[in-house]
C-alpha cells in the first residue's frame, strides 16, 4: 500500500485496535442479536473449532487477539466495516450466477459440510453459494462486515486470516473467495488456510488478480493510472461527491496493482508441500461451470487494450484476470 494514501486517508480517522477501527460502524445496542441469529452465543458454537486453551475476547461477535495489527490491516477494517459500502457490497459483489455454478461444480454443495472463509467480508460467499453448512465461520478484520455475515448465516470471528486461533484440519472446505490480495502476506495467508483443510478436503481461491494479466507497462500503465482522475470528474466507480470510498477501497488492496497478484507458481510452492493437489483455473469473472473445461471468458475491453499496450495476448491463459484454485488435501 501507498504509505502516502494511507496516511492521508487516516488525516481523519487514527485507531490503533480492531475495535477503534470498527468505530466507524455504529455499534450495536448491548445484548442485541444479529439477524437471524439463534439463541447459542458464537463463542459456545465456536468452542469445538479453536485451539486448545484459546480464550477469545469481544462482545456478541467474538474477537481473537492480534499481535500486529498492520497499516493494511486497518485500511480493511475501516472500509469493509462501513455501513452504506458493505450493505452496497453485499448486495452487488461477487453475486452473480457464473460464481455460484463454478463453485458447486467444483466442489458441490455446501450441505453438511463445515466451512470456513478467510476473509469472508459481509457474507457474500455463503449467500450466494447457499445451502445448508453444518458449520460456516467467517473470519474477518472488520467488525461491520461480520455483522451483516452473521446475519447472512455465518458464526463471525474477527481475528487475523494469516494467523487464527482456528485448530488444524477442521474444515471441509477453507475458501479464499477475492480476499488474499487484501492479505499482507498472501504466501502466509495461504499457509494458514491450507492448516484449517482435513484430509481430503478442499482449499478453494477464487476472484484474485492473476499478476500476468496485470502486467501493464509504458503507455497502458501511464493512462491506467490516469482513469482515476477521470472517474472523479465523472462521479462514478466509488467516486461520488464527497464520498472516499474508492481510496480506501485502493487502500484495502494490497497485492491488487499492475505488477502485482497471485502467481501459479505462489500457489502451487505452497500448498503442494503441504499436502495437496493442486488444479488452476484461470478466468476472467463471468465464466460458470465451463471454467473447468478450460473456458477462460473475455476480459473488458479497457483490459484487454491495455494489455495489447504491454504486450499481453489477451487470448491467453496468463491474461485471465483471476485464477480459481481447487486445491485438495491428500489423505495420506
Amino acid at each position: 500500500m501507498n504509505p502516502s494514501l494511507l496516511s492521508d486517508l487516516q488525516s481523519s480517522f487514527e485507531a490503533k485496535s480492531p475495535a477503534d477501527v470498527a468505530g466507524a460502524h455504529p455499534p450495536r445496542e448491548s445484548g442485541a442479536q444479529p439477524a437471524g441469529r439463534k439463541t447459542l452465543g458464537y463463542g459456545e458454537s465456536l468452542q469445538p473449532y479453536l485451539k486448545a486453551d484459546t480464550r477469545l475476547s469481544g462482545g456478541i461477535i467474538p474477537e481473537a487477539r492480534i499481535r500486529h495489527f498492520t497499516d493494511g490491516m486497518r485500511a480493511n477494517a475501516h472500509y469493509f466495516s462501513h455501513p452504506k459500502w458493505m450493505d452496497d457490497w453485499l448486495a452487488a459483489v461477487h453475486r452473480y450466477p457464473q460464481l455460484r455454478e463454478r463453485w458447486h461444480a467444483a466442489i458441490g454443495t455446501l450441505d453438511d459440510k463445515v466451512l470456513v472463509d478467510l476473509g469472508c467480508g459481509p457474507g457474500n460467499l455463503l449467500a450466494t453459494l447457499g445451502g445448508k453448512p453444518k458449520m460456516a465461520i467467517g473470519v474477518d478484520i472488520a467488525m461491520g462486515s461480520l455483522e451483516r455475515a452473521a446475519g447472512v448465516g455465518y458464526v463471525p470471528l474477527l481475528a487475523d486470516a494469516q494467523n487464527t486461533p482456528l485448530a488444524s484440519g477442521i474444515a471441509d472446505v477453507v475458501a479464499i473467495n477475492g480476499s488474499l490480495h487484501h492479505f499482507d502476506d498472501m504466501q502466509r495467508g495461504l499457509r494458514e488456510a491450507a492448516r484449517l483443510v482435513r484430509p481430503g478436503g478442499v482449499l478453494v481461491l477464487d476472484h484474485d488478480p492473476q499478476k500476468t494479466a496485470w502486467h501493464f507497462r509504458g503507455l497502458a500503465l501511464m493512462l491506467w493510472r490516469l482513469r482515476l482522475p477521470l472517474y472523479r470528474w465523472m462521479q462514478r466507480g466509488g467516486h461520488t461527491a464527497g464520498d472516499n470510498e474508492q481510496q480506501w477501497a485502493l487502500a484495502t488492496e494490497l497485492h491488487h496493482r499492475p505488477g502485482d497478484g497471485v502467481t501459479n507458481e505462489l500457489l502451487r510452492s505452497t500448498l503442494q508441500p503441504l499436502g495437496f493437489d493442486v488444479d488452476l483455473y484461470p478466468h476472467s469473472h463471468y465464466v460458470g461451470r465451463e471454467v473447468l473445461t478450460g473456458t477462460m471468458g473475455r476480459q473488458p475491453l479497457k483490459i484487454r487494450f491495455a494489455q495489447r499496450l504491454s504486450g499481453i495476448d489477451p487470448a491467453s491463459p496468463e491474461a485471465a484476470l483471476s485464477v480459481l484454485c481447487v486445491a485438495t488435501r491428500r489423505r495420506a
